[in-house]
C-alpha cells in the first residue's frame, strides 16, 4: 500500500470542477425568468434554486449550461446567466483566453511565461462575438447571452477554446471617492481604502472545426493518504488527438452498487497530454475494498462528444 501526503484535486462529489472556474477580482436590458426559478422583487424575497444543470461558484451567479461546444452543425450558442440571490446585481461579460496546467488548474494565458506552453493553446476568442456585454438582473432573474462564431474558410481542422466569463460589477455608489476627489478634500481629512471583492465564474467555449480525434488512457494508479487522513485514488489521464476529453471518472468495487469514489466533469484540454487527478474515497467505503489484494475498476465515461461512451476502463489491484 502506498502512502503519501497529498492535497486532493477532487473531493466527492466534484460536479463540473473543470467545467467552471471561480474567479475573485479586487476593485482598484431586460431579463427573463430563469428556468425553474420564479421572478422576484428585491424586497424580502429569498433566493430560489438555480436552474438544473447550471454551474455556480463563490459569488451570487450561476451559468448554464456548464460548457459550450460549437461545431460545424451550428455557429450560434447561448449562455444563461442567473442571479441566485434576492438582490439586484450588475455583471460584466467577457471572453478570456486560459490554459490548463498538468495538475488541472486553469490560469490566464497571459500569466504563462513558457512560450512552448502558450503556443500549444489554440484560442477561439478572435472568432467569437457575444451580446450583451453587461447586464443587470433583479433577484432570481436570468439573462441569455448570445454567442456567435465566425471561422475563416482556411482555418485548419481541430479544436479551439476560450472561456466565457461573468464578473459581478459593484454599483457606482459602492466605489467610493476617486483619487482626485480625495486630493481635493479638506486638509487633514482621513483618506481610507475600500476593497470590494468582485466574484466571477467562467465556462469553456469550445469551437470544433472539421474532423477531430481523441484517444484517452490512464497510467500510474495508486491509493494514497491525503493531508486530512482520508484515502484517495491517484491517477494520471493521458490524452492524444485533436479533441479534448470531458467526462466522469468512477472507481467501483465488485458487489457494490454505487462507486466508492467518483469525480464528475473531469476535462483534459488539448494543450496537455496528461493530467493528474485525485479521487477521494467515500468515507463509508468498506475498508476491505482498500486492503491489499482488493480489486477495483476505474472507468472514464464521456459526457461530451459521445455521451455514455467509455473512454477508458482499467482494473486495479490494491498492492
Amino acid at each position: 500500500m502506498q502512502s503519501a501526503r497529498h492535497r486532493p484535486i477532487f473531493r466527492q462529489p466534484a460536479a463540473a470542477l473543470l467545467a467552471a472556474a471561480t474567479l475573485l477580482f479586487p476593485v482598484i436590458t431586460s431579463a427573463q425568468s430563469a428556468p425553474n426559478a420564479t421572478q422576484q422583487s428585491d424586497q424580502g424575497n429569498a433566493a430560489q434554486q438555480p436552474p438544473a444543470g447550471s454551474v455556480g461558484g463563490m459569488g451570487d451567479i450561476n451559468l448554464y449550461p456548464k460548457r459550450i461546444v460549437i461545431d460545424g452543425r451550428q455557429r450560434i450558442a447561448t449562455v444563461g446567466l442567473y442571479n441566485k440571490t434576492a438582490a439586484t446585481g450588475d455583471y460584466q461579460i467577457a471572453v478570456n483566453d486560459m490554459v490548463m496546467m498538468p495538475d488541472g488548474q486553469i490560469v490566464a494565458l497571459d500569466q504563462v511565461a513558457d512560450p512552448d506552453a502558450r503556443a500549444r493553446v489554440r484560442i477561439a476568442s478572435p472568432m467569437l462575438r457575444w451580446s450583451p456585454r453587461r447586464v443587470t438582473l433583479r433577484g432570481n432573474e436570468a439573462q441569455t447571452i448570445r454567442i456567435m462564431a465566425r471561422t475563416p474558410p482556411d482555418l485548419p481542422p481541430g479544436e479551439y477554446r476560450s472561456h466565457f466569463v461573468a464578473i459581478s460589477a459593484p454599483p457606482p455608489e459602492d466605489v467610493g471617492f476617486s483619487i482626485d476627489q480625495a486630493a481635493k478634500g479638506p486638509s487633514g481629512s482621513n483618506i481610507g481604502v475600500k476593497i470590494v471583492p468582485r466574484f466571477g465564474i467562467s465556462i469553456p467555449i469550445i469551437l470544433r472545426v472539421g474532423e477531430t480525434t481523441l484517444t484517452s488512457g490512464m497510467r500510474d494508479p495508486a491509493i494514497v493518504t491525503l493531508e486530512n487522513g482520508a484515502r484517495a485514488m491517484s491517477l494520471t489521464i493521458i490524452r492524444t488527438g485533436t479533441r479534448s476529453s470531458f467526462g466522469d471518472i468512477a472507481v467501483t468495487a465488485a458487489g457494490v452498487a454505487k462507486p466508492v469514489a467518483i469525480a464528475k466533469g473531469v476535462g483534459v484540454y488539448t494543450e496537455v497530454d496528461a493530467r493528474n487527478v485525485m479521487l477521494q474515497f467515500d468515507p463509508e467505503t468498506d475498508p476491505r475494498f482498500l486492503r491489499s489484494g482488493a480489486k477495483l475498476t476505474i472507468t472514464y465515461t464521456d459526457d461530451d462528444f459521445e455521451p455514455g461512451k467509455v473512454l477508458f476502463k482499467q482494473d486495479f489491484t490494491v498492492p
